[in-house]
């Protein structure tokens, strides 16, 4: 498989290179240590995966990531971190790259790149298990910007996945009532007429 290894520190890049082409199947194809010569050498050998740090001067990884994409639908891109951070993860995932590990992990790159070239996602232990969590804030967000409380959130996922009134009411130890009153409230807030048009606006959304 053939790389381009993109990061900030060249000795990072040396190291890398030298590491990874210990496997006989890999060659490191190009090398840069910023974010927009990564496009620009992108377009250049269309390497098999794109193995690229985050956080870099100027343009960042993700930045960088969403701009090659947009352009090349395939392109596997592998991010290669020393951060965590819950806010890249989220676009990590959204614009479609097909990993998210760190560098602290340096003896996983080889197995996570072998999996990327065979179609799979790879997200190492410690961001797999942040993942559930950061969805669900991450609908939350989605859904404040409707004035929709955190309880109206919860009523609205629970009828997206098909509870009726009474299994909602005791899920949440609420009077069927007091459900009731609730689907009323967010059919306003969404403008929506029925339970049905509610389903189709979260998956929507």
């Amino acid at each position: 498989m053939r790389l381009l290894v993109v990061d900030d520190d060249p000795i990072v890049c040396k190291s890398l290179k030298t590491i990874l082409e210990a496997d006989p199947d890999i060659l490191v194809a190009g090398i840069c240590y910023d974010a927009n010569e990564a496009i620009k050498l992108y377009d250049s050998i269309l390497p098999d995966i794109l193995l690229m740090d985050i956080r870099m001067k100027e343009l960042n990884g993700l930045d960088a990531a969403q701009m090659i994409l947009n352009t090349h639908k395939e392109a596997k891109i592998l991010f290669l971190t020393t951060f965590s951070d819950t806010e890249y993860i989220i676009k990590a995932l959204k614009i479609g790259a097909k990993g998210f590990i760190l560098k602290q992990h340096f003896e996983s790159i080889i197995s996570a790149l072998r999996a990327v070239m065979q179609g799979q996602r790879v997200f190492g232990d410690e961001i797999v298990t942040k993942i559930p969590e950061l969805l669900a804030k991450e609908i939350a967000k989605d859904f404040s910007v409707y004035n929709l409380s955190e309880k109206e959130i919860q009523i609205l996922k629970l009828i997206a996945e098909g509870f009726s009134n009474k299994e909602i009411a005791e899920i949440l130890h609420f009077s069927d009532g007091t459900v009731r009153n609730y689907i009323s409230v967010i059919l306003e807030k969404l403008n929506q007429r029925d339970r049905t048009q509610l389903v189709a606006f979260y998956y929507r959304n």
